[in-house]
């Protein structure tokens, strides 16, 4: 299993299929024909039917400038692809076409290339699966924080302070913005309503929502504006894990070593969905975006509570079985609705499983790696138009009514 480093990227938004993998793939192609006359690229799949809206266009462009670039959106079938968010770059020299690059954005700003397995990550952890994790912990008496650090090395402390920085960034940024989200739609920033609203009369759970709710949307707000913000697993999922830390560590006075614990944790999570599923909307919905991110967050919150493996395990399983089949269907293909709103209910799941773990976690039957088979299998079987296409669902019946 790759490192948690593999799954938090700093970048900016909205999307990690659509921008951050599209734009480090363009710079590879820019790197291998930098004296290029002109750049084709043909977009497939959800690359296709979203990528406008997703910025995948602009993010293209920016990168092979100055040189012309035409951007081709695709209207071929599975078949002619694999995986849905695909792109074929093409170099001319004149006339002359040259080999080309073809691409898979498979996820949280990943990429793939055909013909190079060499340029992926390196294993890091011997484990793939969570039961395997806990057996290794049991039997030197790890928790799972430790863990992570004797996979990773002492550095990878460094790293997650850098996250966390980032993360508390783009929430302090979100909550000062203000103003219409651009793409169309008009939808106004709501991170600062909400969390300079007080209540007369607030009880304890309403504010605990608002609070939550407000840290999640200035996160999701930040990247629908193409801001900087760290995938959780992904940029339309950014929001659910930073939301949940940030208000657990201000109730409970958590110092920020206790925060990059549940981080690498919460990283940990992440990376086994990842390895054992997937954490693309384009290939598996909605569940594997904020399913995966609930799941992270749920876990991290076990951590900073002192909860033990077997709660953090429920906690996860939990928080990803009820996201099952939630479906991806991103309206205009814009990430604002509904995925702002939300990221800020899965910051608010992911307490309640965290309350759920701590009551019945010794009632548990079904296990996380068995809800994660369950998640990659359900995903694969959503209709196409589910899958961040935009052509069902929300985005359907909301077209519809805009025309």
């Amino acid at each position: 299993m790759k490192s948690i480093q593999d799954l938090y990227k700093i970048g900016k938004g909205p999307s990690s299929s659509h921008t951050i993998g599209p734009e480090r793939a363009a710079r590879l192609f820019k790197e291998k024909y930098p004296d290029a006359d002109r750049y084709t690229v043909i977009l497939y799949g959800s690359l296709s039917k979203t990528g406008r809206g997703h910025g995948t266009d602009r993010v293209l462009r920016e990168v092979l400038a100055p040189t012309p670039t035409e951007l081709v959106f695709s209207d071929a079938e599975p078949g002619v692809y694999t995986h849905p968010n695909t792109l074929d770059f093409h170099a001319w020299h004149g006339t002359e076409k040259l080999p080309r690059m073809r691409v898979e954005s498979i996820g949280g700003g990943d990429i793939l290339v055909e013909g190079q397995p060499e340029a992926q990550p390196p294993e890091v952890y011997p484990e793939n699966s969570f039961a395997e994790i806990v057996d290794f912990c049991r039997l030197r008496s790890l928790t799972l924080w430790e863990y992570v650090e004797v996979n990773e090395g002492p550095e990878i402390w460094d790293f997650l302070a850098t996250i966390w920085a980032a993360m508390r960034r783009s929430i302090d940024e979100g909550l000062a913005a203000e103003g219409i989200l651009p793409g169309g739609l008009k939808v106004e920033r709501k991170a600062k309503y909400l969390y300079e609203r007080e209540v007369p009369g607030e009880f304890a759970a309403l504010r605990e929502c608002r609070i939550v709710s407000a840290y999640a949307y200035a996160v999701s707000e930040q990247n629908a504006d193409c801001g900087t913000i760290v995938t959780a697993p992904t940029c339309g999922a950014s929001g659910v894990l930073p939301a949940a830390l940030r208000y657990m560590q201000e109730r409970r006075k958590c110092s920020d070593e206790d925060v990059l614990h549940a981080l690498a944790v919460a990283g940990l999570i992440g990376t086994l969905i990842k390895r054992n599923a997937s954490i693309s909307g384009a290939e598996c919905g909605c569940q594997a975006e904020i399913g995966s991110a609930c799941a992270m967050a749920s876990a991290a919150l076990c951590i900073l509570c002192g909860l033990g493996i077997d709660q953090t395990q429920y906690a996860a399983e939990i928080a990803l079985e009820h996201h099952l089949g939630l479906t991806c269907d991103p309206i205009c293909g814009l990430v604002q609705i509904p995925c702002i709103e939300r990221n800020a209910v899965a910051a608010m799941r992911a307490l309640n499983c965290l309350d759920l773990a701590f009551l019945l976690a010794d009632t548990q039957r079904i296990t996380f790696d068995m809800v994660v088979k369950t998640m990659y299998d359900t995903g694969i079987h959503l209709a196409r138009q589910y899958r961040e296409t935009s052509e069902g669902g929300l985005a359907k019946l909301y077209g519809r009514r805009m025309h």
